[in-house]
């Protein structure tokens, strides 16, 4: 198990550092220069030439890379121009924002997903298996703003039963102090992630039941609750697992269209906002954070294979 995980960590960072570079690349790919991209099109050559200075931009590149790379390692990621503070300080700030949305709607699509995708197992091919079907199908190909915009249209204007804006409190505290405000953004992603959750483990737990442990386990006399929980249920959870895996960086950038539709205060609408106001350092930033939480979460999707399945370790 120790060499699986020393393994997975070396790959891990290989590929961080290969993000590193082509981040690099892209940043000295921007129209022009990175010091007239920032500082705007009418600056002037003595403008960049002290912008180029005071950043080290008049150094050779692979020296600008190491500095880059250095500067990452201390959990420095960047100055934004348009906000004049640190990017390390935006994230910091947003964060618990994106926790509670993104890592609240992935709990509640867990919950509703696993049992569901087992139960239309269970009853393949029936009404139950068929409307579950449908309806996940529809979710699943349904782009988020429209969901967005449909239950916004539902609750918040037909009804008036929920606000259509989400909560514009600045901390976590101000954002749960309404929760009226979260139910309709959180409520757009479980559907969506629900929905995708929900097919995998259908059909992994259908491939389950078929396998010969599952009938063993029957012959045996275990009841159908028991053969579920205790056989079927761990060896299915491992499709699912890598969506979760995938999923962690989402809480980044996930919510970035539904924080944008209902203007909820988080990562991902400051990554919006720099991305159309040109803020190329906040881009960059986050950009390398969403990267390394990708990398985290496949390693610790690699993991959690190992514990489910020990025969993964050897392959």
């Amino acid at each position: 198990m120790i060499t699986y995980i020393i393994r997975r960590v070396g790959q891990a960072v290989l590929v961080l550092v290969g993000v590193t570079i082509l981040v690099f690349i892209l940043e000295h790919l921007l129209p022009g220069s990175i010091a007239r991209a920032i500082i705007g099109p009418r600056a002037n050559s003595t403008q960049i030439a002290a912008f180029n200075r005071a950043n080290g931009l008049n150094r050779a590149l692979p020296v600008q890379y190491l500095s880059f790379l250095g500067r990452l390692l201390r959990g420095n990621l960047g100055q934004s121009f348009k906000l004049h503070m640190s990017v390390d300080a935006i994230v910091i700030h947003d964060l618990p924002n994106d926790l509670l949305l993104v890592g609240s709607s992935l709990v509640l699509a867990l919950l509703i997903a696993i049992p569901l995708g087992v139960l239309q197992a269970v009853r393949r091919n029936k009404l139950t298996d068929y409307a579950a079907t449908g309806v996940s199908f529809v979710l699943y190909s349904m782009p988020s703003y429209l969901l967005g915009l449909l239950l916004i249209a539902l609750f918040a204007v037909n009804l008036r039963l929920l606000p259509a804006e989400a909560p514009q409190a600045p901390t976590i505290t101000g954002v749960l102090a309404d929760p009226a405000g979260l139910v309709l953004p959180v409520l757009t992603l479980t559907l969506v992630t629900c929905a995708l959750f929900s097919r995998y483990m259908r059909s992994a737990a259908i491939d389950g039941l078929a396998q010969d442990y599952i009938r063993t386990a029957k012959a045996k006399g275990l009841g159908q609750r028991a053969v579920l929980a205790r056989h079927l249920l761990r060896n299915s959870l491992i499709p699912v697992t890598t969506l979760v895996g995938i999923s962690l960086p989402g809480i980044l950038t996930f919510g970035l269209i539904v924080e944008q539709l209902f203007n909820f205060p988080g990562i991902g609408l400051e990554y919006y906002n720099a991305a159309v106001t040109g803020d190329y350092p906040v881009v960059f930033g986050v950009t390398v954070l969403v990267a390394l939480a990708t990398v985290g979460g496949n390693l610790f999707a690699d993991i959690v294979y190992a514990l489910l399945d020990p025969r993964v370790r050897y392959d």
